[in-house]
């Protein structure tokens, strides 16, 4: 698929029985690449509970099943990878860890340089945009520039989070970023995500990279 691909991130607090359901609906919408379980404040033993009903359902949907921080949870829910953005250490004990047989990814960097230190241990993508800050409806000026820069210098992969509309979907792809990240957008109440999904994918099927010479 020759433009950035959809990366689903869950909101931090969910109820499992209603997250599965809505996971499953998001499938028959188009095309999700990596689904990330984002649960930052919960305990190993509740969030790989979450995970264990989860992963499942992300990878029966074609999808990578990643889980946010915890690397023990990752391991025993049979995800497919961790993110760890906590320091470089633990992200190079991640990696020596996981790797090559699951992914692991990091974001969270405040200067280019730590950008580029933290990419080095081996990450398979990293992650422009804060995802505990609340999401405005554009997408981040620095999360724009960051992609932008990233995605024309190295061959890391990189995803880039929209804001809280679908509209600035757009906006994040034309940066070249591998993968745009969606989190509150996807999960409005009253919303049915399918849609939401579809309408994603045909946003970013009109932002296809530029073909290489």
């Amino acid at each position: 698929m020759n433009r950035p691909r959809l990366f689903l991130v869950t909101p931090p607090e969910f109820d499992t029985a209603d997250m599965a359901e809505k996971l499953k609906q998001a499938f028959t919408g188009g095309d999700i690449a990596c689904v990330m379980i984002y649960r930052p404040g919960a305990s190993t033993k509740d969030l790989q509970a979450a995970a264990s009903e989860l992963v499942p359902i992300i990878q029966e949907g074609g999808a990578a099943a990643i889980v946010y921080r915890d690397t023990q949870a990752a391991g025993r829910s049979g995800a497919d990878g961790v993110h760890v953005d906590t320091s470089l250490e633990d992200l190079k004990l991640a990696v020596e860890s996981f790797k090559p047989d699951r992914i692991v990814g990091t974001g969270g960097t405040k200067l280019k340089h730590d950008s580029m230190e933290w990419a080095e241990t081996g990450v398979d993508y990293i992650f422009f945009g804060k995802l505990d800050l609340p999401e405005k409806a554009e997408a981040h000026d620095r999360t724009l520039a960051s992609a932008s820069w990233w995605a024309e210098l190295f061959e890391t992969p990189c995803v880039a989070l929209a804001g809280n509309t679908l509209e600035t979907l757009g906006d994040v792809a034309a940066t070249g970023a591998d993968f745009v990240a969606l989190k509150d957008a996807a999960w409005q109440p009253d919303t049915d995500i399918s849609s939401v999904i579809a309408e994603a994918n045909r946003i970013l099927d009109a932002h296809p990279f530029p073909e290489v010479e």
